[in-house]
């Protein structure tokens, strides 16, 4: 297997927040329905996090278990560590219908930080940035692309597809651009 490569290597824009590439990560979209045996424990055994509530994200370090939908976990991860945990997972999961995929390379991260953060967010996403309580996830969009991103101390982390990458990091960038403030 190749060295990962971040899709855009690791680029960066300084503005009234800061935007910039974070990856490669490790990503694994865990499906089963919420309270098969043994999910819980995978989740566990993956991250070292807990089962994370509806619209939620759990961070344990560099880990992360996020509820995407009733029947679907994000786990984000070292790239490094998606081998193992995919196999822990099958061992929590075994003989219960489930699917983890290694979803690493088909998906861009992106930090968007600073005091101002959440203006960027505000202006690309129709959602209501001052009720997202801590660990809240959000699945929406940012302009017209699919994205999901919570927030956390210092400001938020934005996942979507890999394919819109550049599209991304150029709404988030001239979002954030000085003069462009709220």
């Amino acid at each position: 297997m190749s060295d990962p490569v971040s899709p855009l290597s690791g680029a960066r824009y300084d503005g009234f927040a800061t935007v910039r590439e974070i990856g490669p990560l490790g990503m694994i979209t865990l499906r089963a329905k919420t309270g098969t045996p043994g999910l819980e424990a995978s989740v566990m055994a993956a991250t070292g996090c807990e089962m994370p509530a509806v619209r939620h994200v759990v961070v344990n370090g560099a880990n992360a278990a996020g509820w995407m939908s009733p029947d679907e976990t994000l786990l984000v991860l070292p790239y490094a560590d998606v081998a193992g945990a995919l196999s822990k997972i099958a061992d929590a999961m075994k003989g219960q219908h489930h699917l983890a995929v290694d979803v690493s390379d088909a998906r861009a991260v992106f930090r968007v930080e600073g005091a101002k953060a959440d203006q960027v967010i505000r202006k690309l996403s129709p959602v209501d940035v001052d009720l997202l309580q801590p660990g809240e996830l959000r699945r929406s969009r940012a302009a017209q692309v699919a994205a999901a991103f919570w927030a956390d101390e210092g400001g938020f982390t934005v996942v979507c597809f890999r394919s819109v990458a550049a599209y991304m990091f150029g709404l988030l960038s001239t979002s954030a651009r000085p003069g462009a403030e709220l």
